[in-house]
């Protein structure tokens, strides 16, 4: 319901379509399917809201400022990577700060909460094995790097330029959800000039391997190694068909319990590839 109000703001001042969208997503979420993951729930809730609203890409003034703050935050931060004992681990660090600008979680995140994001990644732990993310790159000859959010997606820049570049694919939504990075915000921050981009299909705010295309699901199955981002990325891929190394923050008390840390935590996880 927050993000349904958050959406309807950003898109009309009008107390009364607040309310039209506010009574539209109640009556809608009495029939949903609320097993379903976050993601699933997100995706029908967002499509629902696109068609009340009649605005395709509602967080579009959002996510162009959220790029532009991580844009201008660049060169300091790639200066601090080249400078550090071990590039790829800060990288890794700054990688996962990125994933703070998820409005989905937070639908007001501040210039002020990205700079102590930051400060955060450089003294607190990553939790998980990220010694093995490190030498499964190094031998890597294909990746496949799942981008999340608008602004993440620069800070995604730091890791992917410790990787060997010509190795690695991008890819991004299919369409436009929440403040998630598409083709558009891709070429905006430069991605297409580092690495090929790609985009998976699907307008969900994760990888619902089932509703991307069959193009995005070949490159899925034939990467050495793919790298997720993102909360939404593990809720969708920690149970996928093969091993995936997922980065993000730990946002809620849900996926706390799953993972056994706090909320707030850095993680670098590994899905689990269950037997059928």
């Amino acid at each position: 319901m927050r993000q349904a109000i958050d959406a309807g703001r950003l898109v009309s001042s009008d107390p009364e379509v607040h309310e039209q969208v506010l009574r539209e997503m109640l009556e809608w979420t009495s029939t949903a399917d609320l097993m379903a993951s976050p993601p699933v729930v997100g995706q029908r809730l967002h499509r629902r809201l696109r068609e009340v609203t009649g605005v395709a890409d509602a967080y579009r003034e959002a996510k162009d400022r959220h790029n532009r703050l991580a844009l201008s935050l660049l060169p300091e931060l790639r200066a601090r990577v080249a400078a550090a004992e071990d590039p790829f681990d800060l990288a890794v660090r700054l990688a996962i700060a990125g994933n703070v600008i998820d409005l989905g979680v937070n639908g007001r995140v501040t210039e002020e909460e990205v700079h102590l994001a930051i400060e955060r990644a450089l003294s607190e732990p990553v939790c998980g094995p990220l010694d093995a993310l490190r030498d499964a790159a190094a031998e890597a000859r294909d990746i496949l790097y799942l981008a999340d959010n608008c602004g993440e997606i620069v800070f995604d820049r730091l890791l992917i330029e410790q990787l060997p570049t010509e190795r690695v694919t991008v890819a991004v939504r299919g369409a436009p959800i929440l403040n998630d990075a598409t083709l558009e915000d891709a070429r905006a921050v430069g991605l297409t000039d580092l690495v090929a981009v790609i985009d998976n299909g699907s307008d969900a705010p994760g990888t619902l391997l089932a509703d991307c295309s069959p193009a995005f699901r070949r490159r899925f199955d034939e990467a050495d190694l793919v790298i997720a981002k993102g909360q939404g990325n593990y809720e969708t891929l920690d149970d996928a068909p093969r091993p995936v190394f997922i980065l993000f923050k730990v946002k809620c008390a849900v996926v706390a319990g799953h993972v056994g840390q706090p909320e707030g935590t850095h993680m670098v996880s590994r899905s689990v590839v269950r037997p059928d």
